[in-house]
Protein backbone atom coordinates (compact mmCIF):
# COMPACT_ATOMS: atom_id res chain seq x y z
CA UNK A 1 0.00 0.00 0.00
CA UNK A 2 1.82 3.16 -1.11
CA UNK A 3 1.65 6.57 1.41
CA UNK A 4 -0.71 8.72 0.55
CA UNK A 5 0.29 12.23 0.57
CA UNK A 6 -1.23 15.21 2.68
CA UNK A 7 0.36 18.41 3.78
CA UNK A 8 -1.02 20.02 7.16
CA UNK A 9 -1.07 23.33 8.75
CA UNK A 10 -0.48 23.51 12.63
CA UNK A 11 -0.89 26.95 14.28
CA UNK A 12 1.35 27.14 17.21
CA UNK A 13 -0.15 27.12 20.32
CA UNK A 14 -3.27 26.03 19.71
CA UNK A 15 -5.26 22.18 19.83
CA UNK A 16 -4.90 20.51 16.38
CA UNK A 17 -6.48 17.63 14.99
CA UNK A 18 -6.91 15.44 11.97
CA UNK A 19 -8.49 12.58 11.00
CA UNK A 20 -7.55 10.28 7.81
CA UNK A 21 -10.06 7.20 6.32
CA UNK A 22 -7.18 4.26 5.32
CA UNK A 23 -8.27 3.05 2.38
CA UNK A 24 -6.99 -0.49 0.74
CA UNK A 25 -5.67 0.09 -3.47
CA UNK A 26 -9.37 -0.73 -4.82
CA UNK A 27 -10.63 2.61 -2.57
CA UNK A 28 -12.79 0.22 0.19
CA UNK A 29 -11.92 1.03 3.59
CA UNK A 30 -9.33 -1.00 5.50
CA UNK A 31 -11.15 -1.99 8.32
CA UNK A 32 -8.30 -1.39 11.55
CA UNK A 33 -9.48 -3.99 13.94
CA UNK A 34 -6.23 -5.50 15.47
CA UNK A 35 -4.34 -2.96 14.09
CA UNK A 36 -2.26 -0.09 16.37
CA UNK A 37 -0.81 3.25 14.63
CA UNK A 38 1.79 5.63 15.57
CA UNK A 39 2.76 9.11 13.74
CA UNK A 40 5.69 11.23 14.39
CA UNK A 41 6.84 15.17 13.04
CA UNK A 42 10.32 15.68 13.09
CA UNK A 43 12.29 18.71 11.04
CA UNK A 44 13.20 16.53 8.30
CA UNK A 45 13.03 12.85 7.52
CA UNK A 46 15.69 11.50 9.95
CA UNK A 47 16.08 13.81 12.81
CA UNK A 48 16.49 12.64 16.15
CA UNK A 49 14.16 15.01 17.67
CA UNK A 50 10.63 13.90 16.80
CA UNK A 51 7.63 15.20 18.54
CA UNK A 52 4.29 12.15 18.86
CA UNK A 53 1.33 12.62 17.69
CA UNK A 54 -1.96 11.34 19.85
CA UNK A 55 -3.19 8.98 17.98
CA UNK A 56 -6.37 6.94 18.10
CA UNK A 57 -8.23 4.59 15.57
CA UNK A 58 -11.78 3.69 15.09
CA UNK A 59 -11.48 0.29 13.54
CA UNK A 60 -14.50 -0.28 11.60
CA UNK A 61 -14.68 2.66 9.59
CA UNK A 62 -10.91 2.74 8.94
CA UNK A 63 -10.20 6.14 10.74
CA UNK A 64 -6.94 7.26 12.34
CA UNK A 65 -7.29 10.33 14.37
CA UNK A 66 -4.25 12.87 15.04
CA UNK A 67 -3.99 15.06 17.59
CA UNK A 68 -1.50 18.00 19.39
CA UNK A 69 -2.89 19.34 22.38
CA UNK A 70 -1.87 23.60 22.73
CA UNK A 71 1.11 22.66 24.89
CA UNK A 72 2.70 20.73 21.98
CA UNK A 73 2.24 22.49 19.13
CA UNK A 74 3.42 25.72 21.55
CA UNK A 75 7.27 24.25 21.60
CA UNK A 76 7.43 23.67 18.23
CA UNK A 77 8.78 26.24 16.53
CA UNK A 78 7.50 27.80 13.45
CA UNK A 79 8.34 26.11 10.02
CA UNK A 80 8.61 23.27 8.28
CA UNK A 81 8.35 19.82 9.45
CA UNK A 82 7.52 16.09 7.99
CA UNK A 83 5.18 13.66 9.44
CA UNK A 84 3.87 9.96 8.80
CA UNK A 85 1.88 7.90 10.13
CA UNK A 86 2.48 3.88 10.28
CA UNK A 87 -0.16 1.17 11.11
CA UNK A 88 0.74 -1.97 12.51
CA UNK A 89 -1.45 -5.16 11.76
CA UNK A 90 -1.55 -7.57 14.62
CA UNK A 91 0.90 -10.19 12.57
CA UNK A 92 3.38 -7.04 12.96
CA UNK A 93 3.52 -6.05 9.46
CA UNK A 94 3.89 -2.27 9.00
CA UNK A 95 2.41 0.06 6.72
CA UNK A 96 2.94 3.68 6.07
CA UNK A 97 -0.22 5.11 5.00
CA UNK A 98 0.50 8.82 5.12
CA UNK A 99 3.37 11.28 4.88
CA UNK A 100 3.53 14.82 4.35
CA UNK A 101 4.41 18.05 5.44
CA UNK A 102 3.48 20.25 8.25
CA UNK A 103 3.70 24.16 7.96
CA UNK A 104 4.23 25.27 11.80
CA UNK A 105 2.52 28.85 11.77
CA UNK A 106 3.32 31.57 14.73
CA UNK A 107 0.38 33.20 16.23
CA UNK A 108 0.39 36.54 18.56
CA UNK A 109 -2.11 35.57 20.89
CA UNK A 110 -1.02 33.09 23.94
Amino acid sequence: MAARSVNLTVEQGTDFTTTFTIKNPDGTVLPLTGYTAAAKIGKHPSASSTTDFSVSITAASGKVTLTLTNSVTADLEPGRYYYDVVIENSGGSKSRVIEGMVLVTAGLAS
